[in-house]
């Protein structure tokens, strides 16, 4: 197996700081505080892919798109691409530009210093690329391998990641990178962000791509049918009898708990999270910080999967963190439609060992009374 590894270090660098995104919004994420989720989501893959295919032949750009994570994972990589002319800039100063030249690169179609190196050339067109990033860098990589039949391999990192090119975890692209024997066509779909951060969901087709065939793969998010009005009714109840005792409530994004908060009776901010104790709405479209800081002794996070994904935490929420998560009691509500489309609901916080405490059977909300139960796994 030959894979190259693409990184977009600045791919879901908003989400924590309550950005819903990085596009165009990198400068501000950094003065937020943010840090850079990618090459932490790249080194897991790479751990895993050494540990269980570890003949694996690893191409790689200049960093900081992979090159010393690749290193860091005990691979021996090739350097086909440096898209920098040797001029590396900061870690999130990398641009789509970038990350066509270095697929190009990959794929054997063109590049700087693509095979130029008689001491160090690439062995021909990749196996696979894993591209390490959001839904906006699967975009790019689609567009700069059109017309080819190099596969690519989604890690996910981005803040929504709607595309159903990536895998469902950074170790599960790894076992899948390792064991693939086919291929199919997928969708890249994304969002305008802008629209996004004011609540407008619409996912565009963006291009199909060769990706390999595996269970372990997230599927195109879509929206589910049907009403959430009584269940928005029972869990609002459910709030307010908390109210005067001093619980803090972390109320995830997405239209099932904004059916939520419209009950409550405050507009939600969109497809933010919102804190609510005791009648108030002490902070809104917060940020990770600002949920921590304005957590108590007792909290609860209520959220709901993505329709068609089952993602309860990972995907358009990672302002909910590990942290936070931790802290928290989890309740999760959604529509009878949304659960008749997932198999299984999903985590992906960034913290494998969160994960695993959180998988199992859970008990979701569907009603203002009823509940069903669902494995997280």
């Amino acid at each position: 197996m030959y894979v190259g590894i693409a990184v977009n270090p600045v791919a879901g660098m908003g989400g924590r700081v309550g950005l819903k995104g990085t596009d165009g919004k990198v400068t501000e994420a950094i003065e937020r505080g943010a840090e850079p989720r990618a090459p932490d989501r790249a080194r897991r893959t790479l751990d895993r892919l050494a540990a269980v295919a570890p003949e694996t032949r690893v191409s790689v750009a200049a960093d900081p798109m992979g090159e010393s994570i690749a290193r860091e994972a005990g691979f021996d990589p090739v350097r086909v691409v440096d898209p920098f002319d040797g001029d590396a800039p900061g870690p999130t100063a990398t641009t789509a530009a970038h990350t066509a030249a270095v697929v190009r690169a990959f794929a054997g179609i063109d590049g700087p210093d693509a095979g130029d190196d008689p001491e160090n050339p690439a062995a021909g067109p990749v196996d696979l690329v894993l591209l390490v990033g959001g839904d906006g860098t699967a975009t790019d990589v689609a567009a700069a391998l059109e017309g080819t039949d190099v596969p690519i391999l989604g890690v996910p990192a981005g803040v929504k990641v709607y595309s159903s090119v990536f895998a469902v975890s950074p170790e599960d692209a790894a076992e899948v990178a390792a064991s693939f024997s086919r291929t199919e066509r997928r969708e890249v779909m994304d969002i305008d962000e802008d629209a996004y951060r004011e609540g407008e969901v619409n996912p565009e087709l963006r291009g199909v791509a060769h990706v390999p065939v595996a269970d372990d793969l997230q599927s195109s998010k879509q929206t589910a049918s049907g009403t959430v009005e009584s269940l928005a009714e029972g869990v609002a109840a459910d709030v307010r009898d908390r109210d005067g005792e001093g619980v803090t409530f972390v109320l995830g994004p997405g239209s099932t708990v904004g059916a939520i908060k419209d009950e409550l009776g405050f507009e939600p901010s969109p497809i933010g999270v919102d804190i609510r104790r005791d009648g108030e709405v002490p902070v809104r479209d917060a940020t990770e910080a600002e949920i921590l800081d304005a957590l108590g002794e007792e909290n609860v996070v209520v959220v709901s999967p993505i329709g068609g994904q089952g993602f309860v935490f990972g995907r358009g929420n990672p302002q909910i963190s590990p942290a936070v998560i931790r802290r928290c009691d989890l309740r999760i509500v959604a529509s009878r439609a949304k659960l008749d489309d997932v198999r299984a609901l999903r985590v992906d916080t960034d913290d494998p060992d969160l994960d695993a405490e959180l998988s199992g059977w859970v008990r979701v909300r569907v009603g203002k009374f009823e509940t069903r139960m669902m494995k997280i796994v």
